[in-house]
């Protein structure tokens, strides 16, 4: 473990096709116990919850190079928005 966490944040790293929020590379949100901080899509939100939810309380995820950081692919197939998810800890 080491420094607490502070938040967790999802960085879009891609976007192929149109996404229909306008999602551009390098657009970040920020999720910490109290709340979310930037623009995202529904879809994006629901299914990366989980994921952001475990970051933020240390889970561990094995095949993680990074432990501090991992993918998570939108759910529209035919536009798919992928963003890196990082735990961003105190300094």
């Amino acid at each position: 473990m080491g420094k607490e966490i502070k938040r967790v944040e999802a960085k879009v790293k891609s976007v192929k096709g149109a996404c229909s929020l306008g999602h551009k590379v390098g657009d970040v949100v920020k999720f910490t116990e109290t709340g979310v901080e930037g623009k995202i899509c529904i879809h994006a939100l629901y299914s990366m919850i989980p994921g952001v939810f475990a970051m933020m309380f240390e889970s561990q995820f094995p095949w993680l190079e990074d432990p501090d950081k991992k993918t998570h692919a939108c759910p529209d197939a035919f536009n798919p928005v992928v963003f890196e998810i990082t735990r961003i800890r105190e300094k």
